[in-house]
């Protein structure tokens, strides 16, 4: 099959870059990503209808600032700059940019200063957008007019009608932009003028022929976490090379409570593959004893499951090549893109050690964003018991306890979740995702006429489709208050239940 005509997007390392390619595949446009430094060559092998330049946290005035080649704007095919992207643009063709006197972060109002323009057709005056910046655009480049602005930011947005050249300070890709979708739509069918033709059939199809190229005649290691990412990866698997592939299971001890009988029971039943599963738990706790700083937990499990995966690699014999089923949120809060931040480490990201003697990493999934893995399992033919379960990280529970890990806290942490998911479940509460934290904070209160002196808890729930943006769950107060009725009259050390109101960014969904 060859690669569908569509978008192109250039990443200057910007938390939103993949955010963009998804909104774009959403509209049924296939989209592609290039890093910013990619030659006139390698962009022309794309044969893009357009072109997109993501956001990035640099500055357009540092002396090493990311950039492109001017050639970009040549090629005859639209472009459109998004925050750094549209600095770069301007700064490129002339203009003036200097840093703003106040910041602009968050829902803002936006208005539309030329209803006539291509990028702007439907779109209402005055608009609530996502910002995100301290630079901006001070006057548009020769050729180019402002189509937008804001109280603080004179420059909005910009358009070179003639050159199909266009530029937006704010993220329209962000669902805080209230009609950010339909700007990009202007975009991609008013302007590029793309048509609606790429499906996840198409991706499905193009993904296990890869696979079985990559692979060949050889086996397949592959890190099954019992999420739906890795369950995902699974079906690709196993419909690319059958029973060529072997599933491990490691238990690190920070599972949901009943979540290993459930993780080998349902794959038993799903996947005629062999499946491996695997306690390891005495020593992950053994490995984290005394560490409380984030990133250093994280680190060590990553390294921790690579030790394991060695262990039983030896064991189960020779193993061509090992699979797991990172995804593209796990890529960039890992900053593996250059340029960009590292929000958190995700254990499974970085490459492969060497150590482990495999041919290769294999990572069908790599490119997708939780939404699009969902609909890639239906398309698989898998159960939506199984793709709909509730998102759960690699590091498990360990990152849902502040502070060292201890048996005692995980218990808190695990019976605490356990009663928040049956509520919810129990009730329908609309939630995307949802679990309890222990936030290391201790309080005093009253139970039975006695004074005690017990640990916090904060219940995290959100709603979100693609888990790079989230708003909080409108859970009703009602449930709320049987939620914290239970877990303190329920779970021993604690004694306080908190909300966690805040919505993602400025927050990530996990605490750690």
């Amino acid at each position: 099959m060859n690669q569908p005509q569509g978008i192109l997007i250039l990443d200057f390392g910007g938390q939103y870059t993949q955010l963009i390619a998804r909104r774009v595949r959403e509209c049924g446009v296939y989209s592609s990503v290039l890093p910013y430094a990619a030659d006139m060559e390698a962009i022309r092998q794309e044969h893009p209808l357009g072109i997109i330049l993501s956001g990035g946290p640099a500055s357009v005035l540092d002396s090493n600032a990311p950039t492109i080649c001017p050639g970009v704007f040549e090629m005859g095919v639209p472009v459109l700059g998004i925050c750094y992207g549209m600095q770069l643009m301007a700064h490129l063709h002339g203009a003036l940019i200097e840093r703003g006197q106040q910041r602009e972060y968050g829902r803002t109002l936006v208005s539309m200063d030329d209803m006539e323009s291509e990028l702007l057709q439907g779109m209402k005056a005055t608009n609530t957008c996502w910002m995100s910046h301290t630079w901006q655009v001070v006057e548009p480049p020769k050729g180019f007019k402002v189509i937008a602005h804001t109280g603080n930011c004179p420059t909005a947005a910009m358009a070179n009608e003639e050159k199909k050249l266009y530029g937006v300070q704010f993220h329209p890709e962000v669902t805080h932009s209230e009609e950010g979708q339909l700007m990009l739509k202007n975009f991609l069918f008013e302007i590029c003028k793309a048509t609606a033709d790429w499906s996840m059939d198409a991706y499905a199809d193009n993904t296990i022929r890869q696979i079985r190229r990559q692979v060949g005649d050889g086996t397949v290691l592959l890190g099954l976490s019992g999420g739906v990412d890795s369950a995902v990866a699974a079906a690709l698997f196993y419909k690319a090379i059958g029973s060529r592939h072997t599933c491990v299971y490691v238990d690190h001890g920070f599972m949901r409570a009943g979540e290993s009988d459930q993780v080998v029971e349902i794959f038993t039943r799903t996947f005629p593959v062999e499946l491996k599963a695997v306690d390891a738990s005495d020593r992950f706790y053994s490995a984290l004893k005394g560490v409380t700083e984030p990133e250093q937990k994280r680190k060590i499990i990553g390294r921790e499951f690579v030790e394991v995966f060695k262990e039983i690699s030896l064991q189960l014999g020779k193993r061509d090549h090992f699979a797991q089923g990172t995804i593209y949120p796990d890529v960039i809060e890992s900053g593996s893109v250059k340029g960009s931040a590292v929000i958190k480490s995700h254990h499974n990201v970085g490459g492969l050690p060497a150590e482990l003697g495999f041919t290769s990493l294999v990572e069908p999934l790599r490119m997708l964003f939780k939404d699009e893995v969902r609909a890639l399992g239906l398309t698989l033919g898998l159960p939506e018991s199984l793709v709909y379960r509730q998102p759960f990280p690699g590091p498990g529970l360990a990152i849902r306890v502040i502070g060292e890990l201890t048996p005692e806290k995980v218990r808190i942490v695990r019976e605490s979740d356990r009663i928040l998911r049956e509520e919810i479940e129990m009730y329908g509460a609309p939630a995307s995702q949802y679990f309890t934290v222990l936030t290391g904070a201790k309080s005093v209160g009253v139970m039975g006429d006695e004074r005690t002196y017990a640990y916090a808890i904060a219940i995290r729930a959100v709603t979100t489709d693609d888990f790079m943006t989230a708003d909080v769950a409108p859970l009703p107060y009602d449930l709320l208050g049987r939620i914290s009725t239970r877990i303190i009259g329920e779970v021993n050390g604690c004694n306080r239940v908190l909300y966690d109101i805040t919505t993602k960014p400025p927050a990530s969904i996990e605490w750690e």
